[in-house]
């Protein structure tokens, strides 16, 4: 085996795994902030709904937070079942 074919090929090893190694960090990195929309989301809805039970906050502001949340969840149900179908998907896959 030729020198230069052994080094061309453990160049294209390290690409690859730099490749992959980024394309993961970008996902977790959209994924994260996903998350922390909704997390925040759910607690800006959360602090109106005391608000309103004291009597602090606008009955209509409390409707809205209610209906943010809502939709945050329903989108998160909806990813959540995507991801659960894709895995799916892979399993039947003939190996």
């Amino acid at each position: 085996m030729d020198i230069r074919q052994t080094l061309a090929a453990q160049s294209y090893a390290g690409i690859r795994e730099t490749a992959s190694v980024r394309q993961a960090n970008g996902a977790e990195a959209v994924m994260g902030r996903l998350l922390d929309d909704f997390t925040a989301t759910l607690d800006r809805t959360e602090e109106t709904a005391r608000l309103a039970m004291t009597g602090q906050a606008d009955p209509h502001a409390l409707v809205e937070a209610l209906a943010s949340s809502q939709t945050a969840v329903d989108t998160v149900v909806t990813i959540r079942d995507r991801v659960v179908e894709a895995y799916q998907e892979i399993l039947r896959m003939p190996v």
